[in-house]
């Protein structure tokens, strides 16, 4: 079985907050991550979506070309990424001249099927700049709540889906004129009416696979009956359609965005495996014997639950490889209310990562991940979490052991004995959380797989305490030495269960035994990992790196000041 993985493309028009890093792409790094581990062929492509409203009115913001903002900004993103530990397969673009192809090669094979329709809308025109308006680039007052900056598609205020002539006083975004004439203009749709009962019964066919919620979401847009969808917009930037008459449009975003993903994996296998056929193998060929998950917000499920899948079975329902597990997620709210790219509210990616370490987002969002509900971010409990499950659990127990084996051992593995009752008592503790750890890797039941990772660094310090091997070495040093090397082999099954969620300082751990970085990469299985007989006796240890370091009060109430005006 191969593992192709995807995450919702991040929107090129500006950097993303931390709710978008928790709400597909952290928990998707976390899935590769593990299976690599398994020593599994894993393909875990991304890229940033660039098409659309949105990247033009970013692009004028800042007074640069289209293209040179999302090269700008795409560039910039991908850093972010890294700096997170994020280890994509491979992170491209969707205005990659490869998605051109695959989307008009898909729009093509719908049409020829039938299932791309002609119909009049009305919409606005902007008598002074000349030109239609597509959704986003009108403005006004919103009709629900009265807000002011309300876009032709929705206010982020209230959240309300809008259609551009609901707005109060519209005005165009381009140039702030309200000389704006309702006009009657022909477009293309996409007729998901007719895809209806396709769509159906592929989630039939899906639902043991997806989770519950990703399911509803899906269901919900089938119950209510698809209608056909608009898939043309009158934009400079994007894909140009292939139909006469249609040439002064481009496709929807919400069109090409999706067919990304194959275009990117066709970009991974010229750039990387170097074989321009490899993609295949995971879009069109042995497609039985892939496993495709996806990781969204909820915001995106109805899209790839939906509406990519129903473009895909109309193109060619035989063909394409479709999502086996479309895991959805939650919103992380920010202090009580949305985090929001457009109105900067909330803590970003690029000034987390300058605050604090990658591992120390990463757990605290995979700790507080909206997987079956909403969360909320907050600075006091981040601080609070981090002070007190990393510093003062996993971080105490490491530095406790190697400060004990510096003093008593020369920082030396000590001779231990492997039936000793330690390692017994050890066994039938670690065990079962292993094997806990191991299902909720695969399960990808990231709430239950913090809470057990958490319990098994927690059970660390109680061993120790409990064994008390500083006072047991003034009286039976080489029983001291069998708690010190169980409690080296803790370590050992730290870093390996805890790799996949913060890498760092996994690796610090592995370095600190003298083991590669291969040793997170074995033909093991995390439960068949809980051995106590790996090291060898009088192997030298490294020096071991402080893991993590306590947020003090001071730095505390420094976020707080710096925050504030945004919360």
């Amino acid at each position: 079985m191969k593992y192709l993985i995807t995450s919702a493309l991040p929107y090129i028009n500006g950097v993303k907050h931390l709710g978008n890093i928790i709400g597909s792409l952290l928990p998707a790094d976390v899935y590769s991550r593990f299976l690599k581990q398994q020593d599994l062929e894993v393909l875990f492509i991304c890229g940033t979506d660039e098409h659309g409203t949105p990247a033009e009115i970013a692009a004028k913001d800042e007074g640069l070309e289209v293209a040179i903002y999302c090269e700008k900004m795409y560039l910039k993103q991908k850093d972010i990424y890294e700096k997170f530990a994020i280890d994509f397969d491979y992170f491209g673009r969707s205005s990659a001249a490869s998605n051109h192809q695959i989307t008009k090669e898909i729009f093509n094979s719908l049409d020829k099927n039938g299932f791309i329709l002609e119909e009049k809308l009305k919409q606005f025109y902007s008598v002074d700049d000349r030109r239609y308006l597509p959704d986003r680039y009108v403005t006004g007052s919103c009709p629900h709540c009265k807000y002011d900056k309300a876009r032709g598609d929705q206010c982020d205020l209230c959240g309300k889906l809008l259609d551009p002539l609901d707005l109060v006083n519209p005005k165009s975004a381009i140039s702030g004129s309200s000389n704006l004439e309702v006009k009657t203009v022909s477009h293309l749709f996409l007729a998901l009416d007719k895809l209806e009962e396709k769509v159906r019964a592929w989630i039939q066919e899906k639902e043991a696979s997806w989770p519950v919620y990703s399911v509803s979401v899906a269901k919900k847009w089938l119950n209510e009956g698809l209608q056909p969808r608009c898939i043309s917009r009158d934009l400079d930037w994007g894909i140009s359609i292939p139909k006469p008459g249609y040439e002064d449009k481009v496709f929807y975003v919400w069109f090409d965005a999706p067919m990304a993903y194959i275009a990117i994996t066709q970009d991974w296998a010229r750039d990387v495996a170097k074989n321009n056929d490899a993609w295949k193998k995971w879009w069109c060929e042995d497609l039985a014997n892939t496993q495709y998950a996806q990781f969204m917000a909820k915001d995106n499920l109805p899209f790839h639950g939906v509406m990519w899948p129903a473009m895909l079975l109309g193109a060619d329902a035989n063909k394409w490889k479709t999502v086996d597990c479309l895991k959805g997620f939650h919103w992380l709210t920010y202090e009580g209310g949305k985090f929001s790219t457009s109105l900067k509210r909330g803590i970003f990616s690029d000034v987390a990562i300058e605050l604090f370490p990658a591992d120390y987002w990463r757990y605290y969002l995979l700790a507080n991940i909206p997987e079956s509900h909403d969360s909320d971010f907050r600075l006091d409990d981040f601080v609070t979490t981090i002070n007190k499950d990393l510093v003062g659990v996993l971080g105490n127990f490491v530095n406790r052991v190697a400060a004990l084996l510096d003093k008593y051992f020369e920082g030396k593995v000590p001779d231990y004995d492997v039936n000793n009752e330690h390692v017994k008592k050890l066994f039938e503790h670690c065990h079962p959380f292993a094997k806990n750890i191991e299902e909720d890797y695969f399960g990808l039941n990231f709430r239950s797989l913090m809470r057990n990772l958490r319990e098994l660094w927690c059970f660390g310090n109680e061993f120790i305490t409990v064994a008390e091997p500083w006072k047991l070495v003034k009286s039976d040093k080489k029983e001291a030495g069998n708690v010190l090397a169980a409690c080296l082999h803790l370590i050992r099954l730290y870093a390996i269960a805890s790799y996949p969620v913060i890498p760092a300082s996994a690796m610090k751990m592995l370095n600190y035994l003298e083991l590669s970085k291969e040793s997170t990469k074995e033909k093991f299985k995390l439960a068949e990992s809980v051995v106590f007989d790996y090291l060898k006796p009088g192997e030298k240890l490294g020096n071991i790196e402080l893991l993590f370091e306590k947020i003090t009060p001071e730095k505390n109430l420094e976020l707080q000041e710096m925050f504030s005006s945004i919360s």
